[in-house]
């Protein structure tokens, strides 16, 4: 089989990351420009198409199938990233529009979530699954959805943003403006606030004693719990109550044969995934029972957003 090759490209509220994909999934090489330099959008794309230039230059390949973004905000329909709040460069931005002005190649655009479930069915664990969700656990929480092999993207383009799914009424300010998302208690934020006030009730921990809550990180208390400290988890054992309730309901509306985690409080291990699952098989509707698996992502965590937003590729050539 000939090799093809396309790029994907993961912009960040901090750094704009790209890399070469072979059709196999490899990455065969990447750059990273810094978003934080760039206010307009035209010289921000210049750079990047600078820099795709490179890339091909560099690994001797003349043609690609096209460019795969994943984005915060990103609108699979009109190929723009609407507004959003964590990138420096403000408005209705039309990458699409502005990158055919350098290559005439396909130019393909959606939310970071919606790429990384993408990503999980051409190169990971979802590989021949018709039907699954995917998770993202990460600073906020993402989410995408395939059903009958195509992701889901609704009316707008937006759909799926089960992390905004409000789970307890009245609860923790969101950054959405809504109170009670599953984001504020389920997000790598979201443990440490848990973290925070589970200390208060339990006394201090063994592992952070002496650590501010202002300079907890949720990598810290992962750490503590898989060291067995009691605070940490505890706050595990919450946060997977919450996440397993939230994957319960989302089955109902999908009947996925697997639901995937992905990102940092995903590593943990057990100690998010053993509650999780007692939680999650506590709140299935019965009809369900034994149908759906709960996985941990394969793909690399370093590599999950380059390889996802390739893949949207694959899904426009289909």
């Amino acid at each position: 089989m000939n090799n093809t090759y396309a790029i994907g490209i993961d912009i960040g509220g901090t750094n704009t990351d790209m890399g070469l994909v072979r059709n196999d999934g490899k990455i065969m090489a990447r750059r990273s420009i810094p978003t934080t330099n760039y206010t307009l959008l035209e010289p921000y794309i210049k750079d990047i198409m600078a820099e795709i230039d490179g890339l091909m230059k560099e690994n001797g390949v003349s043609e690609i199938d096209g460019i795969g973004i994943g984005a915060p905000n990103g609108n699979f329909y009109t190929g723009c990233v609407d507004n959003a709040p964590n990138l420096p460069i403000k408005g209705v931005l039309d990458f699409q529009k502005e990158m055919h002005k350098y290559m005439n190649v396909p130019v393909v655009l959606s939310n970071d979530a919606n790429a990384a479930a993408y990503g999980e069915l051409v190169y990971g664990g979802a590989k021949g699954m018709q039907h699954f969700i995917m998770f993202t656990l990460g600073t906020g929480v993402g989410s995408g959805i395939v059903v009958d092999g195509k992701l889901v993207h609704g009316s707008t383009g937006g759909a799926g943003e089960l992390g905004h799914n409000i789970l307890i009424p009245e609860g923790r300010q969101c950054s959405c403006g809504r109170k009670g998302c599953l984001e504020t208690y389920t997000s790598a934020r979201g443990i440490v606030q848990t973290y925070c006030e589970t200390r208060a009730e339990m006394g201090d921990s063994n592992s952070l004693a002496g650590v501010a809550d202002k300079d907890v990180t949720s990598k810290m208390i992962g750490d503590a719990a898989n060291a067995g400290d009691p605070v940490a988890l505890k706050t595990y054992e919450k946060t997977g109550y919450l996440l397993g309730i939230a994957m319960a309901n989302s089955v109902t509306f999908s009947a996925p044969e697997a639901i995937f985690l992905i990102g940092g409080p995903a590593k943990v291990g057990e100690p998010l995934l053993r509650p999780l699952r007692e939680s999650f098989k506590k709140h299935l509707l019965n009809i369900y029972e034994g149908s759906v698996d709960i996985r941990v992502s394969q793909l690399a965590s370093n590599e999950v957003a380059i390889l996802g937003a390739a893949a949207l590729i694959k899904m426009k050539l289909r």
